[in-house]
């Protein structure tokens, strides 16, 4: 092998390492976005997985269920965004800024 294949080579395992490393490290950070003045907070991972929706009592009210389930896909969704976000950011350390479509 030569020593440019090789010196590919241990840069792709590096690689590989960093981003194993990353990933770990994203399920452990977590993104909160509110709705509704705070009444409903969800909280996400850098996975992107739910990991805690908070309702206030105060917005649950059995005869406008529609607002209460408006509140809770609005924080969700925000959250979700910011988890991608930083995801975005996360990679970009990472890749030095190239855009590698199907890391993430």
């Amino acid at each position: 092998m030569s020593k440019n294949m090789a010196g590919m080579l241990k840069q792709a395992q590096k690689f590989q390492s960093d981003m194993l490393k990353m990933q770990e490290e994203l399920g452990s950070k977590i993104v909160e976005s509110s709705s509704g003045g705070g009444m409903v907070t969800a909280k996400v991972n850098g996975k992107q997985e739910l990991i805690s929706i908070t309702i206030d009592k105060a917005v649950i009210n059995p005869d406008d269920a529609e607002m209460l389930q408006d509140l809770i896909v609005a924080s969700i969704n925000e959250a979700l965004n910011k988890s991608k976000d930083m995801v975005t950011n996360e990679m970009s350390k990472l890749t030095g800024g190239l855009n590698l479509p199907g890391l993430f």
